[in-house]
């Protein structure tokens, strides 16, 4: 079941929201979406939803169109939550789910089962807005797949976590996936697409600037970068000629080369200065690919 979206473009009035958009999602994998605010990620989930419709370009699944009759097959955390404050747990995840099709007996199996895999076992009779803003988006992750989607669609899903429910989580995501859930999701966080996701794209003002598998994406970004701890000033670093940037430390530095026989040059130059602790040559993050592609920080 992969999804298609060929030259998808969305204007609003004058303002083009998403240009011509072309990739590709396959089948049981975690599909990253990056891009700053209103670079046209939560757009692009809602013209693959059905929700609003594509000024151009056509948007496949399955090789066919994503219509209502589907939706019992795809799941969709937005990014703005909209749980009902006033009803309770249970009541709420059952009712979700009962309009994608499930029985009664089966949503409570499920509403039970990932309750306690959430360590929220006793939130059945509790209402929403009684919930830590923690706690109410576990609810909100729940009701977007208790019906165990073929197609999971999460804008944000892990923005305003702590560090322990964020990796509970995303060990939730990674083993829809195995079960043969496709995932696209978009997050603010560099390190969270790095560690789930084989393929990506980076939108900036509604164009993909990058895309493709993030394995190829960081080997075709050609620099590399160096992590570097001595025990004396290696600012004279910054003036090698092929290192991009210098970032002083601490205890040493850190460096941007053009290339591995940069990374060399730098090693030779720090000869017979004194003690070297660590040297390490690591490949670009996602974040060094985004400043360079966008011109700005993430964060």
């Amino acid at each position: 079941m992969t999804l298609r979206l060929n030259e998808v473009t969305k204007r609003f009035g004058s303002f083009t929201a998403v240009d011509h958009l072309s990739i590709e999602i396959p089948e049981k994998q975690i599909f990253g979406f990056l891009g700053a605010n209103g670079a046209g990620k939560t757009t692009t989930f809602r013209m693959i939803l059905g929700l609003i419709d594509q000024t151009e370009g056509s948007i496949s699944w399955n090789n066919g169109k994503i219509g209502y009759d589907q939706s019992h097959l795809i799941g969709y955390l937005p990014e703005e939550r909209g749980l009902y404050p006033k009803l309770k747990v249970k009541e709420q995840l059952v009712y979700l789910s009962k309009l994608r099709g499930m029985s009664k007996s089966e949503a409570l199996k499920e509403v039970d089962q990932w309750l306690e895999r959430f360590k929220v076992p006793d939130y059945h009779n509790k209402k929403v807005e009684e919930l830590s803003k923690g706690n109410q988006q576990k609810i909100q992750f729940i009701s977007a797949v208790l019906h165990k989607p073929k197609l999971l669609i999460l804008d944000e899903p892990f923005s305003g976590l702590d560090p322990v429910n964020v990796e509970m989580l995303k060990q939730a995501v990674v083993d829809l996936k195995n079960a043969g859930t496709s995932i696209v999701f978009s997050s603010h966080r560099m390190e969270h697409v790095e560690e789930l996701c084989e393929n990506l794209c980076i939108l900036h003002k509604g164009k993909p600037v990058v895309r493709g598998g993030l394995k190829d994406i960081k080997r075709s970004f050609g620099k590399k970068n160096i992590h570097i701890k001595a025990d004396f000033d290696t600012s004279f670093l910054e003036r090698v000629a092929g290192v991009t940037k210098y970032k002083p430390l601490s205890e040493g530095c850190r460096l941007q080369v053009e290339n591995e026989s940069v990374a060399s040059d730098v090693f030779e130059q720090l000869y017979g200065k004194g003690f070297v602790r660590t040297f390490d040559l690591e490949e670009p993050t996602l974040n060094d690919i985004f400043i360079e592609k966008v011109g700005a920080s993430y964060e």
